[in-house]
């Protein structure tokens, strides 16, 4: 076996022109693998667990640009190395003859869009609040898509919205659906008379797709990022957010999405909700529902509950045929959990779950956590469990993928498949594995060929092991990945398909159940 590579100092290219380079390179004739990629830990990292870290790959830096090609064939891994080479150069020339057509400055991009209100930053961390700020006192609203932010900026930032009306979504805000316009990473929705405040982006994405895909719609779903409802942040977004949908004549019923604040950042937002005359359902993932009524909010176990309940208030339907419906959806699920564990064998007993989304991961721990109690996860519920190496997974075991492990120097998972990809067909060959659990996100911004790089990956991993392969899927009929295709084609390698995160963890919660797992 032989791997060749080369480092170029000083190179920068951006993560999702290196991935789209490293899918080419791997396409090469003879090429095994191949990556692309800036020398950070991170992707040291990963290339040493692909035995493709050479000696000379171990001191580089941060700004330096790694090429890594493995062969069968010496030769033609050092004539891969120079062909990609020439893929970087003509991207980058590519880059450089469009250029000329992009504003290089809000004051620039304000002559093409004079009408435009909102900005979206995607920079380097470190320069995104000044951008912001600039738009700010331009009297233009923020989306800051960028995360790194450092702290006392964007605290600034954020005054500054909260104290001018304007309002801030981010830092770190991946998602977002104003006046029906989906941005960042987000779905084709039926417009309706529901609005999200989320500090949750796949959790705003999940709770809206259910919504659409059961009939209703949304006025408008309001991302915040999730460190805004951190103590230090005082959820300034989260509570201008709040105050666009309470004086908004198009929305109708408001929906809360978070993880648990801060006890004194709830106190902030029950202030608020409290004298808000319309109905306001509460995700407050993980929280007590007692805790959720005393802010004045309806309480919702999960995404999905949530999403229907509001649903259910929207067009009139009594609690009490909702909460029959969702009991009799319960029991189809344990039904089909009976089933599935007889196929199981006495050995597999784990579960793996590997994720786009954080929101998604965390929805999933809170669900086992009432069947099986806590698991191990580089961003668990509990520090005591969380994993010694995220590359590694011991026992019950759910990884986040969006974690900034992974996506420093990378497209983030929903963009780039390679690495869960390369993590299932690895883990497939431990015969101790019962169930392997993924999340698809579709709609603007995530891949746009999920059946394509999904599909082989999971029948690859099928070759070696009888486990039960769970995937649920996050989007709509409208999204442009072609929903149906892609649900079809899952369920063709034998996996079991879901519409709904909160779903199909209570199937593995039963499961898991079911086979003694602990």
């Amino acid at each position: 076996m032989a791997v060749k590579g080369l480092i170029k100092s000083g190179e920068y290219f951006d993560s999702v022109t290196l991935m789209l380079v490293s899918r080419d390179a791997s396409s090469l004739p003879g090429v095994i693998d191949a990556a692309v990629v800036m020398g950070t830990k991170e992707n040291k990292s990963i290339l040493e667990s692909s035995g493709m870290l050479l000696p000379e790959f171990k001191d580089t830096k941060d700004s330096d640009l790694l090429i890594v090609v493995k062969s069968d064939d010496e030769k033609v891994a050092e004539e891969s190395v120079k062909k990609i080479e020439e893929m970087l150069k003509k991207s980058k020339q590519r880059t450089i003859e469009g250029a000329e057509f992009l504003p290089k400055s809000i004051e620039g991009a304000l002559q093409i869009m004079p009408d435009a209100n909102l900005v979206i930053i995607s920079v380097a961390g470190r320069y995104a609040a000044d951008i912001a700020m600039d738009a700010l006192k331009r009297g233009l609203h923020v989306m800051i898509f960028s995360d790194n932010v450092p702290k006392e900026k964007a605290i600034e930032v954020k005054k500054y919205g909260y104290e001018h009306n304007l309002l801030v979504m981010g830092p770190d805000c991946g998602t977002a659906i104003i006046n029906g316009a989906p941005l960042g990473f987000a779905n084709v929705v039926n417009r309706g008379e529901i609005g999200i405040v989320s500090a949750a982006g796949t959790g705003l994405q999940e709770v809206s797709c259910i919504i659409s895909n059961n009939g209703g719609g949304i006025s408008q779903g309001i991302g915040t990022g999730g460190i805004d409802v951190k103590k230090d942040y005082g959820a300034l977004s989260f509570l201008k957010g709040l105050e666009a949908l309470r004086d908004d004549p198009e929305t109708k019923i408001i929906v809360l999405v978070s993880k648990p604040p801060h006890p004194e950042i709830l106190e902030k937002i029950g202030k608020l909700t409290k004298d808000i005359k319309k109905p306001v359902v509460g995700i407050l993932l993980g929280a007590d529902n007692e805790v959720v009524k005393s802010i004045g909010a309806i309480p919702a176990k999960n995404l999905e509950e949530g999403a229907l309940l509001a649903l259910s208030l929207s067009k009139g339907i009594p609690v009490e045929k909702f909460q029959k419906e969702l009991k009799e959806k319960e029991e189809e699920i344990k039904k089909m959990a009976d089933e599935l564990s007889k196929k199981l064998k006495p050995e597999q007993k784990y579960f793996r779950g590997f994720f786009q989304g954080g929101t998604l991961t965390y929805e999933t721990q809170v669900i086992l956590k009432d069947f099986i109690g806590p698991v191990n996860s580089n961003a668990p519920l509990d520090e005591k469990y969380k994993l010694k190496d995220s590359w590694k997974s011991e026992g019950h075991t759910i990884v986040d993928l969006g974690e900034d492990e992974f996506t420093v120097g990378r497209p983030h998972p929903m963009i780039d498949f390679s690495l869960r990809n390369k993590r299932l067909i690895e883990e497939s060959k431990f015969s101790d594995v019962a169930i392997f659990y993924l999340d698809v996100v579709i709609g603007y911004g995530s891949n746009m060929t999920p059946k394509e790089e999904l599909v082989p990956a999971i029948l690859e991993a099928k070759k070696n092991s009888n486990a039960i392969f769970i995937v649920t899927v996050c989007g709509t009929d409208k999204d442009p990945q072609n929903k149906k295709d892609l649900i079809q084609g899952l369920k063709e390698t034998g996996a079991v398909v879901f519409e709904s995160n909160a779903s199909a963890s209570k199937l593995a919660g039963y499961i898991l159940k079911n086979i003694g797992g602990k």
